[in-house]
């Protein structure tokens, strides 16, 4: 840690220790946060026990693996806590993981126009009822159903959810196994639990090994001094509350490359609430000169690991670090004075788009309260009024670009968030590392509806500082919902819309995209971004 942090994280991690916050936190006190947080934190600590995972479920994933030999294809339908650890981990054990967290038709269909009687579908879930979960697993019960017969069908399925779930139900009702998660474990706490390690055991790989280091770890985490935890949640906090806000956070090299997304949901879904929070900015480069807003991290095995300067490392396998930035997460939520158990504003964004839904139905469209807009070649652009205010010259893509830096305040950052196929469409993530050198700046990137369930929180819910480059794509083929009036494509523009409206609603800029053809829309995205940069740099030479 760096001199300057440690200075002030001395005093908060001081204060820590006299409230005896870790004796309380192992102990699961729900006071640890405050009165009004108690009621939600009281159903909420099971992750505490997680520490030491249940030692029955590697052996009954194992035994369902032997009974599905043949189905060699493992896709796992969910979102947010649902199935970010689960691909963390299958990533991290090299096994292949299709992870449907979308509504977006394009990256189902792909699924569908695989070998269907060579897959097994994974549907995570803690209630069931998430509409991205419900409405993707409908239509490949139907598409399986119609491809083998209902009976058949089950056979490719097997759920994880909490007990009496709607899932659960569904699950029982159409003869295909469940496993149970604990329901006092939040979905993004959920790392070490059955929502983080059925799919990868699926896939062969040894989840056993993830709670070797944890049982140690957790041992030190209720007690005061050499607590890992402890400090680094003080550290995280102090940083926040001193104005370093932004976490530039990345694995070292050979530690689990898809880890920052997992940390990206649990920290900015945790603390971004109530005005306050830490953004993390993930798959990013550390800033070779950080700004004053900035605080850097490295996640790494072990300290003989190459890795790059960082004010915050910390060390472990994969099940520890799991389990130490659960822990220094509700940690910093206490620092910060806030509930890291609530998600008030991922709900906000699930009641706006549902009644979008119920107001215009399969009309739902995107233009919004846009006052002005323009198309060039396969890209329209939108722009709202306080954003106009600043681009009212803009009239190009170019233009567009070099304008997103003009509406960023001095503690400001930008958020990209794409509701496209993140598997064919991954080119335009590239769009994230082009804005922070043009801007100087953090810059996140999101795909939705994902991010909705995890830096979304943050957009909306923490300081009001974001400028959003929102990027929506054409659906050449939609997809309908078995049950349901609706499609695919209507639920998806329903969602990005629903957001538009909120954030546009809380006076924030947001720079509207819709790519007419996907492909060819990237393209002149990333052309606008790479000759804007070009320009400038032989201006100023």
């Amino acid at each position: 840690m760096d001199a300057g942090l440690a200075e002030r994280t001395r005093p908060v991690l001081e204060a820590l220790i006299r409230a005896d916050v870790p004796t309380a936190l192992m102990a699961k006190d729900p006071g640890v946060w405050g009165p009004s947080a108690r009621p939600e934190a009281a159903g909420r600590l099971g992750w505490v026990d997680a520490a030491i995972p249940d030692p029955d479920l590697p052996g009954a994933v194992r035994a369902l693996r032997e009974r599905v030999t043949g189905l060699d294809r493992l896709v796992l339908v969910g979102i947010g806590g649902s199935s970010l650890a689960a691909e963390v981990v299958a990533d991290a054990f090299g096994h292949e993981l299709t992870v449907l967290d979308t509504t977006d038709c394009d990256q189902v269909a792909a699924v569908l126009r695989g070998p269907l009687d060579r897959t097994l579908i994974v549907v995570a879930s803690k209630s069931g009822e998430t509409v991205e979960t419900r409405t993707v697993y409908e239509v490949l019960w139907g598409a399986m159903s119609r491809a083998h017969g209902a009976a058949a069908a089950a056979g490719h399925f097997v759920a994880v959810t909490d007990p009496g779930s709607v899932l659960g139900r569904s699950a029982a009702e159409r003869g295909f196994p469940a496993f149970v998660a604990d329901p006092t474990v939040g979905g993004r706490f959920s790392a070490l639990t059955a929502f983080g390690l059925v799919p990868a055991g699926l896939l062969g790989a040894d989840v056993a090994a993830l709670g070797q280091d944890t049982a140690q770890l957790a041992r030190p985490l209720g007690r005061p001094g050499e607590n890992p935890g402890l400090l680094l949640g003080a550290a995280l906090g102090a940083a926040a509350l001193d104005g370093r806000d932004k976490l530039y956070l990345r694995p070292a090299q050979g530690f689990a490359p898809l880890f920052g997304a997992w940390a990206e949901q649990l920290v900015a879904e945790s603390t971004g609430k109530d005005g306050r929070g830490i953004l993390p900015v993930v798959d990013a480069a550390l800033p070779e000169r950080p700004g004053s807003d900035t605080v850097t991290g490295l996640v790494a095995g072990s300290p003989a690991s190459p890795a790059p300067d960082a004010d915050i490392r910390t060390y472990g396998s994969l099940g520890s670090q799991f389990l130490l930035w659960e822990y220094a997460t509700a940690v910093a939520g206490r620092v910060l004075g806030i509930n890291p158990f609530d998600q008030p504003n991922v709900q906000e964004a699930k009641d706006k788009t549902q009644a979008i839904l119920a107001g215009r139905g399969s009309g739902a469209g995107l233009s919004g309260p846009d006052v002005r807009t323009f198309t060039e070649g396969a890209v329209e652009v939108g722009i709202d009024e306080l954003s106009d205010r600043t681009l009212s010259g803009a009239g190009t893509l170019r233009d567009i670009m070099n304008g997103l830096a003009t509406l960023l305040g001095p503690d400001g950052y930008l958020a990209v968030t794409a509701y496209l196929n993140r598997y064919e469409d991954a080119e335009v993530a590239a769009l994230r590392e082009l804005l922070a050198r043009r801007t100087g700046r953090a810059v996140t990137f999101g795909w939705g509806p994902r991010y909705l369930h995890s830096s979304g929180q943050y957009h909306k819910g923490g300081p009001q500082h974001g400028v959003f480059l929102m990027i929506t794509g054409e659906v050449e083929d939609d997809i309908p919902v078995p049950g349901s009036a609706h499609t695919l494509a209507t639920i998806q523009r329903a969602q990005a819309r629903g957001d538009l409206e909120i954030l546009r609603g809380r006076g924030r800029p947001v720079v509207r995209i819709h790519l007419k053809e996907r492909r060819e829309g990237i393209r002149r995205l990333l052309q606008a971004l790479t000759a804007s940069g070009t320009e400038r740099a032989e201006a100023s030479r």
